[in-house]
């Protein structure tokens, strides 16, 4: 039987989940949409042909519900929704740092809730998404969010406890690799590259290497190694990454996005 199912935000997230949704052969007839910006559901409602409904018919109706809002935002949008929650709806969150308990407090404790870290090439296709369930959560609720979120990328489950981790890895990390892309770019261009050649040149560069770490079935490492001849130009660059103290500039990074994850809690 088919779900109604709700999305609470239709930003660049939202719609991608929207999208997911029908791509993975849910009924755009069935899922309806709200947002803070009124004019911006309705002009999706008519793009993928849902429902552009009211928060209060979302909760009353709807059987699963995807939470898309802005942390700051959560509490005040889930305080709107209970009046008219439905006593089985599943709640789907995929809010940064904001936890089960936290959601539960706010809804009751008698609702399934899922908490999902997504990232940005979702947008794409391309997503990868870690997913946490609560313990009222089923096979078949864990079931439905994995087949919609497996049509625009890929899906891991873990414990809740890591979802900081998660979102310091996968969630925040297409930022550090456009950092990065910002950052060689801008090297290439001292060294007397057009910006338009210098950019053609990474982009390519980084999407070839990503393609060979997906399908040759090497890990970084020997990937790494088989790319760099002794005293090469290679070698050369990858031991001022090491005297600069890449990794640590890497891994410290990391730990202040789990910590800030932590702190939105």
């Amino acid at each position: 039987m088919n779900k109604c199912v709700g999305i609470i935000g239709v930003g660049n997230m939202g719609e991608a989940l929207l999208a997911g949704l029908i791509k993975a052969g849910h009924p755009a007839g069935d899922i309806c949409i709200t947002d803070k910006r009124a004019d911006h559901s309705a002009a999706l409602a008519t793009k993928y042909g849902v429902v552009d409904q009211q928060l209060s018919v979302i909760g009353a109706e709807c059987e699963v519900i995807l939470v898309v809002v802005k942390p700051q935002d959560l509490s005040s949008t889930l305080e709107d929704l209970v009046p008219t929650l439905g006593p089985r709806a599943l709640i789907v969150s995929f809010v940064a740092g904001k936890t089960i308990a936290g959601i539960e407090s706010i809804v009751g404790g008698s609702h399934a809730v899922i908490r999902v870290m997504p990232n940005s090439p979702t947008l794409i296709g391309l997503g990868m998404s870690a997913i946490s369930p609560g313990t009222r959560a089923t096979n078949a609720d864990l079931g439905f969010v994995h087949n919609f979120l497996g049509s625009s990328g890929k899906v891991v489950e873990v414990a809740e406890d890591l979802q900081d981790a998660v979102t310091a890895t996968s969630g925040s990390g297409p930022a550090y690799f456009f950092a990065f892309v910002e950052a060689m770019v801008e090297g290439a261009k001292r060294l007397g590259l057009s910006d338009a050649i210098a950019t053609e040149l990474t982009v390519q560069t980084l999407i070839g290497a990503a393609g060979m770490l997906a399908e040759s079935g090497k890990d970084a490492k020997t990937l790494r190694e088989n790319v760099t001849s002794p005293k090469g130009t290679t070698a050369e660059a990858l031991a001022s990454f090491e005297s600069d103290r890449l990794g640590e500039i890497v891994a410290s990074a990391m730990a202040a996005a789990a910590k800030r994850s932590a702190e939105l809690a």
